[in-house]
């Protein structure tokens, strides 16, 4: 049996079957709460935005264009809900450590090493959630998602060359931050 490609399932959703939508959770559901977990740093925010998402396939299937990926799609709703989350909440973003364990494979090393570490992981996480959001969106789409910037400007709907601004002033915001860091605690540890 050959599996179904979205455009299939979207039609037929179209004619209100709901089998196809939970082909289309299963499918999905890992990139969608990584992507909205990543942006908003709230799991129960991020399950439910995974559920609002497909909520949204199937009440816009009659409005999905079949002849495109679904994907692109997807991460657009995924990101405009991330964003009027983060914008009711205002709140500080608690968590990306398991974003950024996700990303860095687990070390074997000593443990002075593995502090190190786990320090590093938190002056990572703290440098990306002091990133503007715009900024963030773009960091978790291409790093986290794996996605090229052609790509995250369809999703986002920006130029490619307002995307490579985005991603380019992120890493040097990241890279001053981290530096910045860095180079204090070569000084504390002796290394200057």
């Amino acid at each position: 049996m050959m599996s179904e490609t979205d455009a299939d399932l979207v039609l037929r959703l179209r004619s209100e079957d709901l089998t196809a939508l939970g082909v289309l959770f299963e499918r999905y559901r890992a990139q969608v709460y990584r992507t909205a977990f990543a942006i908003t740093h709230d799991a129960d925010a991020a399950e439910d935005i995974l559920q609002d998402t497909l909520l949204k396939v199937y009440s816009n299937a009659h409005r999905i264009d079949t002849s495109m990926p679904l994907a692109p799609w997807l991460y657009r709703v995924t990101v405009n809900l991330s964003y009027t989350w983060t914008t009711r909440h205002k709140k500080r973003w608690t968590s990306i450590e398991s974003v950024v364990e996700h990303l860095i494979s687990p070390m074997r090393h000593a443990p002075d090493r593995v502090m190190e570490h786990n320090e590093m992981q938190t002056l990572t996480r703290q440098a990306i959630e002091s990133l503007p959001f715009n900024q963030r969106v773009v960091v978790v789409l291409h790093y986290l998602n794996d996605l090229d910037l052609p790509e995250i400007a369809q999703i986002l709907d920006l130029p490619v060359g307002t995307v490579k601004s985005q991603l380019f002033y992120a890493r040097e915001n990241l890279r001053h931050k981290l530096g910045t860091l860095n180079s204090m605690s070569e000084v504390a540890h002796g290394y200057s």
